[in-house]
């Protein structure tokens, strides 16, 4: 069994996405450690694709970044072996189906689990395709995590039945991004996954500041960052750790 549940045990979660290799993995892996140690309860890795249709400008240039460094998928595979020396809060892996499919789904799922990676998150896959991968994550001990966007309507409740891990709500159309204002309707959202679900939910896409965290939380169980990290770690480059650190901490804060 996955330790996902575990994010959310203490109260509201706050979740970070860090794109693996951008600048380079020894930068990735001081940015993890200093996200968990400053409140972080769940950690969510990109690995970089060629066409990361999900992604704004912020998090498409992050992935440029790492694809140019060369970072394999069997790099990043044993950079997560390496971080569970002492990063104990849950992983997640955030990619696209044509990364697993390319690596092969069973080999990857089995070396996700056999390196420490609790759940796995694929923008690119509809619902119902995930078939293409579950009886896999489910033999392997690897929550498929699934998505609810504002347009998923009538299959929110069939999606929040099926859930595994978290769900991950989208707060808003489009690619993920800073956004200056998150207007869906996600308190209707949230009603209708937890009529279905005992399974929490975070809500991503355009979350930055500390007032909009704590807006979020207010509808959910835990909040998703992304691109404010990302805008981090390309300001700062391999000075970003510390600064990185220092936000978590005043997200996590706002929203406990």
């Amino acid at each position: 069994m996955s330790k996902i549940k575990n994010a959310f045990a203490g109260g509201k979660a706050f979740i970070a996405f860090i794109t693996c290799g951008d600048p380079d993995l020894i930068t990735t892996a001081a940015a993890v450690r200093a996200a968990a140690q400053n409140g972080a309860d769940l950690i969510e890795l990109g690995i970089p694709f060629s066409d990361p249709t999900a992604e704004g400008p912020v998090i498409q240039g992050a992935n440029l970044r790492a694809l140019k460094g060369g970072v394999t998928t069997d790099r990043k595979l044993a950079f997560v072996r390496e971080l569970r020396q002492d990063v104990t809060i849950p992983l997640v892996f955030m990619t696209y189906a044509n990364v697993v499919f390319s690596y092969g789904a069973e080999r990857f799922i089995a070396a996700c689990a056999a390196c420490g990676i609790d759940g796995l998150i694929l923008a690119d896959l509809p619902f119902e395709e995930k078939n293409d991968f579950l009886p896999l994550c489910h033999e392997y001990g690897v929550d498929l995590i699934s998505m609810i966007a504002p347009t998923s309507a009538d299959r929110i409740a069939t999606i929040a039945k099926e859930a595994e891990g978290f769900l991950y709500i989208v707060s808003s159309l489009g690619v993920t991004g800073v956004r200056s204002e998150i207007t869906t309707d996600l308190a209707a959202i949230v009603n209708v996954v937890r009529a279905n679900t005992a399974i929490p939910c975070a809500i991503g896409f355009g979350i930055a500041t500390s007032e909009q965290a704590k807006q979020m939380a207010n509808y959910a169980d835990g909040v998703i960052v992304g691109s404010a990290i990302i805008k981090i770690l390309e300001q700062y480059g391999a000075a970003a750790p510390e600064h990185i650190g220092a936000y978590v901490k005043s997200m996590k804060d706002a929203i406990r």
